[in-house]
């Protein structure tokens, strides 16, 4: 629970005095906001830093810090953006507790954050502690996932494209069929907006009968074990009888793939992802998933940071450069920036080996050069 004496704290911490900064140029891409319709920027640098922003204390709460990426690909971008604004950075870590993560953002604020980035863990349930946070002066970054706050800037890769790539990728393989669903966490508003993606590309051949959901379920916290368990619950219900899988992460593809396996139809049976994962790569050249949206974290990062450190300098969101305008599910408007992702299969892996996001051994890992262009 948040003390009350934090909205106190809050407001002192901002009597600092702001951080400063000068114009930098901003590289944008426009792109269609699949999650609202809103059009944002997509590859944008959301900064104008300078080392005159010295002294300005940026905090970012981790949802669960132990899932690879956060660690691998995303803290370094934020950390390094922030470092070259002449800002410092500070984390705590939720492990998957909203409680926690409500009693962190009052850390964070109490350390002298001026900033605040948070995955939240639950995106309704963290909202009394970033309402707070707000109301002492401290903006908000709800960072890859939805804060239905209006106050909040909202940075992410455009899920709703994302699942629509999904579904597309594994209806060219499978146009009529027995399909399942495994969505991530139903508190993380993400899940849904994958979901939406999905049904613009799979909603006429399910009406029409072509498509027939068999399995679909939400996942706690998109945990790769849970969604094996999932998987293998709706291969037994459904005599084996599937053909294609929509996995909304790379995580859980993993444990479906695991699943597919133990019955012998990894490889047979499309299997759907997104994140870039390592390991989920290397299924992708091996055949076993058949897409992986790539959404590159480094991006991500970097623009949240340099977007927090704009912030720094007026805690106005709508100022921030490259946002645009979003209408939640929950009706409210937001500021926002949606980056663009890119579907990764067997025939383009090019062009993650390119951004150095993978090296080749990893990627072609006992995987057939003779069939993968990429991995001869």
């Amino acid at each position: 629970m948040i003390s009350r004496r934090w909205g106190a704290v809050a407001v002192a911490a901002m009597a600092v005095t702001a951080c400063g900064s000068s114009a930098k140029t901003a590289s944008t891409n426009t792109t269609k906001a699949g999650a609202g319709g809103s059009t944002a920027a997509a590859g944008t640098t959301a900064g104008t830093t300078s080392s005159s922003a010295g002294g300005c204390t940026v905090g970012v709460s981790w949802n669960n810090y132990q899932e690879e990426r956060w660690a691998k690909w995303d803290e370094p971008a934020i950390k390094a953006a922030i470092e070259a604004g002449g800002g410092k950075y500070i984390s705590n870590d939720a492990k998957s507790s909203a409680e926690t993560q409500a009693s962190n953002l009052e850390n964070l604020v109490t350390q002298g954050a001026k900033v605040l980035i948070v995955l939240a863990q639950d995106g309704t349930a963290i909202k009394p502690a970033v309402a707070t946070a707000e109301t002492g002066g401290v903006p908000v970054i709800a960072y890859d996932r939805l804060i239905e706050d209006p106050k909040a800037l909202y940075i992410t890769f455009d899920n709703k494209l994302v699942g629509h790539m999904q579904a597309q990728a594994v209806l060219s393989k499978v146009p009529k069929g027995n399909y399942v669903v495994i969505k991530g966490n139903k508190a993380d508003a993400n899940a849904d907006f994958l979901r939406s993606g999905m049904e613009e590309v799979i909603g006429a051949s399910v009406k029409s009968g072509d498509i027939k959901i068999v399995g679909e379920t939400y996942t706690d916290n998109w945990d790769p074990a849970k969604a094996q368990t999932e998987m293998e619950q709706f291969l037994t219900s459904a005599n084996n009888k599937v053909d294609a899988v929509l996995s909304e992460n790379d995580g859980m593809a993993g444990g479906v793939v695991a699943a597919l396996t133990a019955q012998g139809l990894a490889g047979k049976v499309p299997v759907s992802g997104q994140d870039g994962d390592l390991p989920a790569l290397n299924r992708v050249a091996l055949g076993t998933q058949t897409v992986d949206v790539w959404k590159d974290a480094r991006l991500l990062g970097k623009t949240a940071g340099e977007a927090a450190m704009q912030l720094c300098k007026s805690p106005d969101v709508t100022k921030v450069s490259g946002i645009a305008p979003f209408t939640t599910p929950g009706g409210n408007k937001l500021s926002s920036i949606f980056l663009t992702p890119n579907p990764i299969s067997q025939d383009n892996l090019k062009i993650v080996l390119d951004a150095k996001w993978i090296d080749k051994a990893t990627l072609c890992k006992g995987a057939d050069a003779a069939k993968v262009k990429d991995c001869a």
